[in-house]
């Protein structure tokens, strides 16, 4: 599993270096000017030196001082644009890495958040696409480093072919030595970020729930709880933080030892005369300029096993497979074959079965006002789950106008049928963006759910903000911006699961005048057991057992089914 993590986050590595490849070469260009230019410095100085004490020429010496002045000016210049070249390309590359991400974890099919708690697919999405998309730096810094190397074993190669052979042999070497010690940091680094990544899944999960741990006094278990996913993370990151030490301290230790033999073959070659003042003060300035692109490519081989490290993190949350299986059909939101001006919105349950549900057939035609009882609350959410296309059924099908849902794509069957289901969530944001999240207008879908008796309690009305999750509102108030959010989607088919089971009964049977009222004409399925929203539903489908047990106006099983009466009046 690890190896096939390994191999996708090289795949998503390549696809960050392609999608910013203009400003990639850019960066390695401009940099590899910058290297060239640092290795020209030591070089000119030397010939500066001969002018001035061995050969004394005052007009060559201004010469080559101005020469040294212009390579400066070029290898300033270098350095910052190919930066900001790396910079930019490092930011879009993590930002499109983002964008992918969300792009799957909202895909119709789901499965992303399958296992993963939100704070980790949060982590995946920040840290580790940052990570990743590092590597459009990295490399352009990492190749400079290798030019200028190469700069200087050429620039040695002229003034001693034996201090240029050992530069040219020894480089490869080194960097061979870096990638092989980096292997047991990349190894930590993904354990690491899978820790940071489930400390934060725990965190999010405590501070959601923090009122219902208060209420249930469970404040120290869950202190406990975290203080051990803390601590498990916090040894996690201390490991990868050892052997990055350990990684670059032998790199340094390798690079300090390699340099220190060229000082030495150089020193011999100067006490023989083999070279002379100017060359003993280039080989000089190049010895110390070479600890600078050696570094960067002990920088860079750790650098890039936490890019892989992260990028086999994002590709694992972008090749996770959905919860549903592909369209078989053609992505298209309207059924073909049917005029235009025709009743759109019917649905059919053809022998249903999944998760207790067991046979199930119910047909609602177009502009039907049907309320759905289900005995089992289990049973009530797989049938919730079933419309949405959260999932497939095990048997039978499900069909809209016709077409079954499994030959409409996932996104063209959302943009017709919408399932609110109960307990959805509220957008940190104002009252006015949470309704119309979806679309539609703000006041009628308001009116009709009741959201704007919540407005009107609010200082700021529908310009007032909820704050995260809507935690500044009460369950009731929040039921009904989700109702109303729904309402105002306005779509050909409407699923609402017990949509207000916090609301007093009094503002309850407003509601369901006014969710019949808006809904008018379109087709709407109820989940619930309220008998105020039953009420006006045109009729009613009562599943007992995951089985149909009966079907009538509300009115009517009130009066003939004691199962009924049990399920909605008890």
């Amino acid at each position: 599993m690890h190896d096939d993590a390994r191999r996708s986050g090289r795949d998503v590595l390549r696809g960050v270096v392609a999608g910013e490849r203009r400003r990639v070469a850019a960066g390695c260009v401009l940099g590899a000017s910058h290297q060239i230019g640092e290795a020209l410095i030591p070089v000119l100085i030397g010939v500066i030196v001969d002018r001035a004490i061995v050969h004394p020429d005052l007009a060559s010496f201004g010469r080559w001082a101005l020469v040294l002045a212009v390579v400066y000016v070029f290898l300033s210049g270098g350095f910052q644009l190919g930066s900001r070249a790396g910079e930019y390309a490092s930011e879009y590359a993590g930002h499109t890495l983002r964008m992918r991400l969300m792009r799957r974890v909202l895909d119709p099919r789901g499965g992303a958040s399958t296992g993963r708690p939100p704070g980790a697919l949060v982590t995946v999405a920040t840290e580790d696409a940052r990570r990743a998309g590092a590597v459009a730096f990295v490399l352009p810094l990492g190749f400079s480093a290798a030019v200028g190397l190469a700069a200087g074993a050429v620039l040695l190669l002229r003034a001693s072919v034996p201090l240029g052979l050992l530069i040219l042999l020894g480089t490869p070497v080194l960097m061979g030595l870096g990638q092989l010690l980096a292997r047991p940091l990349e190894h930590r680094s993904h354990a690491e970020q899978e820790r940071a990544a489930h400390a934060s899944g725990v965190a999010a999960d405590l501070v959601a729930g923090v009122r219902v741990l208060q209420g249930l006094g469970a404040r120290r278990a869950a202190s406990d709880r975290y203080r051990r996913t803390s601590r498990a993370s916090l040894d996690a990151t201390v490991r990868a933080a050892r052997a990055e030490a350990v990684q670059t301290g032998l790199m340094q230790t390798l690079t300090g030892l390699f340099i220190a033999l060229v000082a030495l073959v150089g020193g011999r070659l100067v006490l023989s005369g083999s070279i002379g003042l100017g060359e003993l003060v280039a080989a000089v300035g190049l010895a110390l300029f070479l600890p600078g692109p050696l570094h960067v490519m002990s920088w860079m081989a750790a650098e890039l096993a936490r890019s892989r490290a992260s990028a086999g993190r994002v590709a694992e949350v972008l090749a996770t497979p959905g919860d549903i299986a592909a369209t078989t059909g053609d992505a298209v939101a309207t059924v073909e074959g049917v005029a235009d001006d025709a009743p759109r919105g019917a649905i059919r349950l053809a022998g249903l079965s999944h998760g207790g549900l067991d046979g199930v057939d119910l047909t609602v035609a177009p502009g039907e006002f049907v309320g759905v009882v289900v005995t089992e609350p289990a049973h009530a959410d797989t049938l919730v789950r079933c419309l949405a296309r959260r999932v497939d059924p095990d048997a039978g099908r499900l069909e809209l106008d016709g077409v079954p849902f499994t030959e409409l794509a996932p996104r063209a069957l959302r943009a017709r049928v919408l399932v609110a289901e109960h307990g959805a969530e509220l957008f940190a944001g104002s009252l006015r963006d949470n309704i119309t999240a979806v679309g539609g207008s703000t006041h009628p879908a308001a009116a009709a759910a009741g959201a704007d008796e919540v407005a009107d309690t609010l200082p700021g009305g529908f310009d007032a903000p909820v704050g995260e999750r809507g935690r500044s509102l009460s369950g009731g108030q929040r039921q009904r911006v989700a109702l109303a959010r729904a309402l105002a989607a306005d779509r050909d088919v409407l699923v609402v699961h017990d949509p207000t089971t916090a609301i007093d009964a009094a503002t309850e049977s407003r509601i369901a005048t006014g969710i019949r009222e808006i809904r008018r004409g379109r087709t709407t399925l109820l989940v619930t057991s309220s008998p105020a929203l039953l009420a006006v539903a045109d009729r009613v489908a009562l599943i007992d057992g995951g089985r149909l047990a009966d079907e009538a106006p509300h009115e009517e099983l009130v009066r003939r089914s004691s199962l009924y009466r049990t399920a909605v009046l008890a």
